[in-house]
Parts: structure tokens; sequence; C-alpha cells
């Protein structure tokens, strides 16, 4: 996986669902869930960064694919069943947000264990 192209096109993605938030459901959704599709931007946003830093870094011949696995799954979980929950307003798409999550904190966790530097 290209993980700094993929962080780029996420990161783009983010852009351009919080732009469609911000002004084609302004008017289509209550504030209550206005805030959770902006909830679902900041995470994918900040999460597709994470994905381009990834990408730096396997470019610098760091392994760490396992953490860019569980940063894109938390992505899609936690983001994707945000996105869903706001338009649809299905409430069980809330129990997977949370899978999303521990997703987020599994990859940076595992980031953290794959950069470590060991010294003796």
């Amino acid at each position: 996986m290209n993980w700094l192209s993929t962080g780029a096109l996420f990161a783009a993605l983010a852009i351009m669902t919080g732009a469609f938030g911000a002004h084609g459901l302004e008017n289509r959704l209550d504030a209550h869930h206005l805030a959770i599709w902006h909830k679902a931007v900041d995470y994918h946003a900040l999460h597709g960064l994470a994905l381009v830093l990834i990408g730096i870094l396997q470019r610098q011949g760091t392994v760490v694919a396992p953490a860019g696995w569980l940063l894109l799954g938390g992505i899609l979980l936690f983001s994707g069943s945000l996105y869903l929950l706001a338009i649809t307003n299905i409430r069980w798409l809330g129990m997977i947000t949370p899978l999303g999550g521990l997703s987020f904190i599994a990859g940076w966790i595992v980031l953290a264990f794959l950069t470590r530097r060991k010294t003796s």
C-alpha cells in the first residue's frame, strides 16, 4: 500500500466531506446531526494526515504498515459510521463507532511500538 498517496487522498476526502457538511447539509440536518458529521470530519482529517505520516515513515524504511491498516480501519469504522448516522439517523450505527475508536487507539500504539528506538 502506498500510504503517502492513500493519506493524501483521505485528507482531501475529509476536506470535501467537511465542505459538503457545511454547505450541502447545513439546512438538511439539525444541529445535533451536523455536530456528529463534523466530529466524523475532524477524526477523518486528523487520521488522513496520520496516514501521510505513515507514508513518510514507510519511505524512510520503517515498517509501519500494520499501524496504517489500523488507522485506515479507524477512519472507515469511526468516521464512516458517524457520517451514516448523521444522514440516516439509524441509531445502531453508533455501536460501530467505538470499534473505529479502538482501531485508532491500536493504530497509534502500534505506531509507537514500531517506531521506538532501541538503545543499549
